[in-house]
């Protein structure tokens, strides 16, 4: 993996993870990050699930592989965040 590689990780992870962060609806007490780890992941999962799927490849832009990516981050937002306010309740 190059250095140009890991930067646009990084970035699409951002941006996937502010869109999951948009979808999950109420405040999520989570750090920029940790939105940005769960943002990569999801990206790197969404874009398996739609190679899994035979949606992963399409000519122009690849709204369906978008739409897991996305999907996954709001989940993966949902349950830190979940868990995060959980653990703030009961101190």
């Amino acid at each position: 993996m190059t250095v140009t590689g890991i930067i646009s990780a990084l970035i699409v992870g951002l941006i996937i993870g502010a869109l999951g962060r948009l979808v999950v609806p109420g405040k999520q007490n989570i750090p920029i990050w940790l939105t940005m780890v769960i943002g990569v992941v999801a990206a790197l999962l969404g874009t398996v699930i739609a190679n899994a799927v035979g949606v992963g490849d399409t000519k122009g832009f690849d709204w369906i592989e978008l739409l897991f990516q996305v999907i996954l981050a709001a989940i993966g937002v949902a349950l830190v965040a979940g868990v995060g306010g959980r653990r703030r309740l009961t101190r």
